[in-house]
This record gives C-alpha cells, sequence and structure tokens, in this order.
C-alpha cells in the first residue's frame, strides 16, 4: 500500500491526516440540483485559467496583474495569482516515488510569504465586501483564501496553521453553499474532503470524531468531485486532476485515473505535471509506448517553463521516469 496522498503533503497517520482533512475545504454534503449560478466573472478569466493550467504562470501573470489594477477592490485576481503561485510551489516540490510524481514536502522558503500575503489580501477584500453586503460569492472567494493559504501550511507540515485557516475556510463555505447551493466551484472542496475522510486510520478516524470533524465517503467524494471537473467555473482543471491522482494513488484504478486525467493533457498538452501524469498511468498499465510519449511530451515543453527551478525540477523528474520505465 502506497503512502495516502494528502491534496498538498504526504501526510503522518495522526495528526498530519487531520490536518489534511481541514486543508480539503468542509462544506455540506449535499449536491445541489438545481442548474449552476454563473459566477460574475471578468472577461479574461478563462484565459488566464488556460495560461495557469498550460504552465504558463508568466502569460497568467501579466493578465492577473492587469486585472488587479483594475479592481484593486476585488478578490479574484489575487486569488487567481495565489492559485498560478501554487503551481510553481507544486512543481519545485514534487518528487518521484512509488511510480508517481507528487509534491509530498516542501520547505519554507522565501517566496512563501508572497503567496500567503496574496491569500490574506484575497480574504481581507472578501470580508470588507461582505460588510458592505452579504453575498454568497464573498463568502466563497474568503473560503477559497483560506484554502490556498492551508494548502501551503499542509505541505510545509504546520498543522495548527492548516487546522485554523481550514477551520474558517469550512466555515464561509457553510455560509456560501446555504445561500446559493449552485456555487459548483464549493464541490470540489466537499469532494476531496469527503474522499479523503474515508481513507483516514482508525486512530485517525478516532481523533477526527473527538475534534468534531464530519465523516464522509470516497463514493460520495468522486461524484462531487465529477461535478466540480464537469460544473465548477474556477476550479474545474483542479478538480479533475486530484480526481485522478486519487484514483491512482488510493484505489490503484489506474485505468479511470487515465480517463479522468486524458482531457488535462488534451486541452493543456505542454503542462508537463499532466504530462508525467499520463505517463505514470500508462506506466502502470504495462503501455510502455504511450507512457514514453508522454514522458517526451513532457520533455519538449522543458524550456517553456518560465521558471529555472521549475525546469530543472522536471528535467529531474522526466529522467528518474524514465529510468523507471526501462526497469519494467
Amino acid at each position: 500500500m502506497q503512502p495516502p496522498f494528502l491534496p498538498f503533503t504526504l501526510m503522518f497517520r495522526t495528526l498530519s491526516v487531520l490536518a489534511m482533512v481541514i486543508v480539503c475545504l468542509l462544506v455540506p454534503a449535499q449536491l445541489a440540483s438545481e442548474p449552476a449560478t454563473t459566477l460574475a466573472l471578468p472577461p479574461n478569466t478563462a484565459a488566464i485559467l488556460d495560461h495557469i493550467y498550460s504552465g504558463r504562470r508568466d502569460l497568467a501573470l501579466s493578465e492577473i496583474h492587469q486585472m488587479e489594477e483594475l479592481a484593486p477592490d476585488q478578490p479574484l485576481g489575487y486569488l487567481l495569482e495565489a492559485e498560478a503561485d501554487w503551481w510553481k510551489i507544486w512543481c519545485v516540490s514534487a518528487e518521484f516515488k512509488y511510480g508517481m510524481t507528487m509534491a509530498r514536502h516542501h520547505r519554507k522558503a522565501p517566496s512563501d510569504e508572497h503567496y500567503l500575503e496574496l491569500t490574506t489580501k484575497a480574504y481581507n477584500l472578501a470580508e470588507n465586501r461582505l460588510q458592505q453586503q452579504n453575498a454568497a460569492d464573498m463568502h466563497l472567494y474568503a473560503a477559497m483564501a483560506d484554502a490556498l493559504a492551508a494548502r501551503l501550511y499542509g505541505l510545509r507540515g504546520e498543522y495548527h496553521a492548516t487546522a485554523k485557516a481550514g477551520v474558517r475556510a469550512r466555515e464561509n463555505f457553510l455560509v456560501a453553499v446555504k445561500m446559493d447551493s449552485t456555487l459548483t466551484d464549493a464541490y470540489t472542496g466537499l469532494g476531496l474532503y469527503n474522499y479523503y475522510v474515508d481513507t483516514l486510520s482508525m486512530l485517525a478516524k478516532a481523533m477526527r470524531f473527538l475534534m468534531g470533524i464530519p465523516g464522509g465517503t470516497k463514493e460520495e467524494g468522486i461524484r462531487q468531485l465529477e461535478k466540480g471537473m464537469n460544473e465548477g467555473q474556477l476550479s474545474a482543471p483542479l478538480a479533475r486532476f486530484y480526481l485522478a491522482l486519487n484514483l491512482f494513488n488510493y484505489d490503484q484504478k489506474y485505468e479511470r485515473a487515465l480517463e479522468v486525467a486524458t482531457p488535462l493533457t488534451e486541452k493543456y498538452p505542454k503542462n508537463p505535471i499532466f504530462q508525467l501524469m499520463r505517463g505514470e498511468l500508462n506506466a502502470k498499465l504495462g503501455r510502455k509506448q504511450p507512457a514514453e510519449a508522454a514522458y517526451h511530451a513532457a520533455e519538449r515543453d522543458i524550456p517553456e517553463v518560465p521558471e529555472p527551478d521549475c525546469r530543472a525540477r522536471i528535467k529531474e523528474l522526466v529522467d528518474q521516469s524514465l529510468q523507471a520505465l526501462e526497469q519494467k
């Protein structure tokens, strides 16, 4: 059995597991039956998300900064900037183990402070707007800000800070969904929570019970992640990525994981992280030729990765993946 996967880090079997549960954006356990509400997003939001998930943080940031200049009192731009920065953190923290590339640990770095400043700014802006008018989207944005902060705290192993940010995120998600149950981006977090809480060890489940953290099931979590990846406006690629990774790591459902991951490589073919996942899943399925093709696709686009440290890490990961494939 491979070590269980935290959405943002490998977890220990007890306190770190519970920290992971809180990171996963706690929200109510019902799926909305109404048609999805459309968030009022700036027209360039979709293009920014495409840049982020294409691995082009440099292109995303230029448009994000324009968004922030045009609407400095709105939280969305700062949330998107933190999301773009998150994938750089994920990249430089990733390692190849157990036939998988994942971000398992992250050492505290000076650049982390800017990331956390972004999440704080987004949260404060959402709270300021809420003082003027109680609105579901601002509760959603406040929760997303805390969830982004919790990602980094969890990856750094700072579980008290993870819990504090996660609990506050939970409160805002609860209010947001109560006000508007059709905020489908919330179900990405809901799905992660329900999936992971069902993987806890018996000791961790006992601690979860004592801490009053609600239970959940992997089956419900999968349904909710599928909803998030199919209907979410902001988090659809994120939901798809983590659903594929969970099916890969926890359930060893490699064929289904590949089905979920493939649209990522089709829509974002130049993102080496997604290509590595595709290669690793094909390798697990014994399909050496498509696995090798995916690894070489990841290698081909290394020059377009904007950050030197991320380029170097991707090169290491590709080399390790190819070496493991040759040994099969």
